[in-house]
């Protein structure tokens, strides 16, 4: 089945429809049966999609469960009220205290959080690696090392990882691999087909699509299933039927919501990488971008976000951009239909292994606007950067 009709057929059986085109939205908390043999049927199978208690999931939530887990190849998918409670349960589920984490570097600010703040309390090491460091970090495992954490592209610096190579290593060591995955979303790439354990989203971004929804997913191999849904489970995480219907619509549209922000923001990247203010463009699909070569081997295509560095720059000139944008609204999400907008001066707080040499860093998500507007937004907010140095 090719991957557009898998998009629109998955998570779609009658058991979920009853007839309709999209699968019910089915709210419960409390299962009731009518005998106990019923009861005890729904205990001993409750992880194959029989209702038995509403944390588990009804009807709505295996749609999108089915879908998900379909677009990824994997073996079973769990849901969370968000990406970041995706990534801390993913985690969890496979560590405990005396483990050693490989985080990469370049990682999602509150996947640092929970290093730091959270895991460092529980007995878990945490060792920051060079997101670009491939093979070599076999040099970096240690006799209790337990999980490789990838993030490909990575937040706002937008590395990508080599993350074949990457994976070679941990098999060799019998070591987990997890991939962040909600730059790649499942359409442009999968990591489970490179041998990655568990790939994990914030649906919140694309899945979703509209800014409406906070959600995550996680999928995983048929080896690391089992342990994943169960704990997922076992510290109650859960999601709303409502939010879960929304996802599932979202789902549907999304390959076309993707192709239009890749052109678009392919369209404003190339123009600021003309620009006389700007050093270089951080878009995977550039040459420019570290790990391009992976980019180039490993994705079906780009979406709307991406950075760029600039030249010289201050804090006056960061906010005075910033204050001066129309179409660009400030927000710390990305993946809705509305363009936005973050700014970095420095990175040095987001990082502990690897520096920034470079100057000012903005990271920008393109919408569904046109993109002349946008190209229009951007260069008069520039010349006020420019103003400000």
């Amino acid at each position: 089945m090719k991957k557009n009709t898998k998009i629109v057929s998955a998570g779609r059986k009658k058991q979920y429809t009853q007839g309709v085109v999209n699968p019910v939205v089915q709210r419960a908390s409390t299962v009731v049966f009518d005998t106990v043999e019923e009861m005890q049927t729904a205990i001993k199978e409750r992880a194959d999609r029989t209702l038995f208690y509403g944390r588990r999931g009804t009807n709505t939530h295996y749609a999108l469960q089915d879908a998900i887990t379909e677009l990824e190849n994997g073996a079973g998918c769990a849901l969370y009220p968000s990406g970041a409670a995706a990534i801390s349960q993913s985690l969890l589920s496979f560590l405990k205290s005396g483990d050693h984490l490989l985080m990469v570097d370049n990682a999602y600010e509150p996947t640092r959080d929970l290093c730091d703040k959270i895991l460092a309390g529980l007995g878990i090491t945490t060792t920051y690696y060079d997101p670009t460091i491939g093979a070599g970090i076999e040099a970096h495992i240690q006799e209790n090392t337990k999980v490789i954490f990838l993030e490909s592209p990575g937040s706002i610096t937008m590395e990508i990882q080599d993350v074949p190579a990457l994976v070679e290593v941990a098999k060799k060591h019998n070591i987990i691999t997890m991939l962040d995955n909600t730059y790649g979303n499942g359409w442009h790439f999968r990591p489970l087909d490179f041998g990655v354990d568990v790939s994990i989203q914030a649906a919140t971004k694309y899945i979703v699509g509209h800014s409406d929804v906070m959600m995550g997913v996680a999928v995983a191999n048929e080896v690391h299933w089992p342990t994943l849904r169960e704990h997922s489970y076992l510290l109650g995480q859960c999601t709303s039927a409502d939010d879960a219907y929304l996802a599932l619509r979202g789902l549907r549209t999304m390959p076309v919501r993707l192709a239009q922000h890749e052109k678009a923001a392919l369209q404003v990247a190339q123009w600021l990488s003309e620009h006389e203010l700007v050093d270089h463009v951080r878009h995977p699909a550039f040459e420019t971008c570290p790990g391009h070569e992976f980019f180039k081997r490993d994705f079906d295509g780009s979406n709307g976000l991406f950075s760029f560095v600039m030249k010289e720059g201050n804090l006056k000139s960061i906010n005075a951009f910033l204050d001066a944008l129309h179409h660009f609204k400030m927000g710390f999400s990305w993946g809705g239909y509305e363009s936005l907008v973050t700014a970095n001066k420095t990175m040095a707080k987001l990082r502990s292994t690897t520096g920034w040499e470079h100057g000012p860093i903005i990271r920008l998500h393109i919408g569904l606007e046109d993109v002349e507007d946008l190209v229009a937004d951007l260069e008069q907010a520039l010349q006020v950067y420019k103003e400000n140095l």
